[in-house]
């Protein structure tokens, strides 16, 4: 089975997990595939966690790569769908003062339009 879905658009990727838990056994093949992504000039990456209820250390380290590769494209990440128990996790990191988030995926696409214009 998938464990996570990447759809091209015009001007950002959308990364959505699809499983339940973004931990040791998926955040590896999301690292490896956001640096493809990136490599691939793509600067603005949505991740969809509206279906994750878990995230470990491995998952926080995926998404801070994610960051780390816009901020390094002169883009712009955003992290959206954030259930309680996961938007916990990245308020206790204080990850929700260095990261861009929003609520949902419309919100995410009309951030980055915003900011990249």
């Amino acid at each position: 089975m998938e464990s996570f879905k990447i759809d091209k658009f015009s001007n950002y990727t959308l990364l959505k997990v699809l499983g339940e838990k973004l931990d040791t056994h998926i955040s590896p093949s999301i690292k490896s595939e956001l640096v493809l992504i990136a490599n691939k000039g793509e600067r603005n990456i949505v991740l969809d966690l509206s279906n994750c209820r878990y995230c470990d250390s491995s998952g926080l380290s995926a998404i801070l790569v994610a960051n780390r590769l816009c901020k390094t494209n002169n883009g712009t990440f955003v992290l959206t769908g954030l259930n309680p128990a996961v938007e916990r996790l990245i308020s206790i990191s204080q990850l929700d003062t260095v990261l861009n988030i929003t609520s949902n995926i419309d919100d995410a696409i009309e951030f980055i339009s915003s900011s990249t214009k």
